[in-house]
């Protein structure tokens, strides 16, 4: 799996984990709500401070979101 479609799974994931809709997270981070749609769809490829205020925007650790996880990871979501 490439590296853009971890991150999208991945903040698809935690921003659900996290009840936020794709609005309410791109409030957080302080970015626009279809940039975040473009993210998941894999259309846009994230800079680093965006990982960064996403992570933040979802209390997580900005790694979280380029690990590959396992279906037992996504389980304990």
């Amino acid at each position: 799996m490439k590296l853009t479609a971890v991150f999208a799974r991945n903040l698809r994931l935690y921003r659900q984990a996290a009840g936020l809709s794709q609005e309410r997270l791109a409030e957080f981070a302080g970015l626009d709500r279809n940039y975040i749609g473009k993210l998941e769809r894999e259309e846009s490829s994230p800079t680093l401070d965006t990982i960064e205020a996403l992570a933040v925007a979802m209390q997580i650790d900005a790694e979280k979101m380029i690990r590959r996880l396992s279906p037992v990871d996504v389980k304990k979501l």
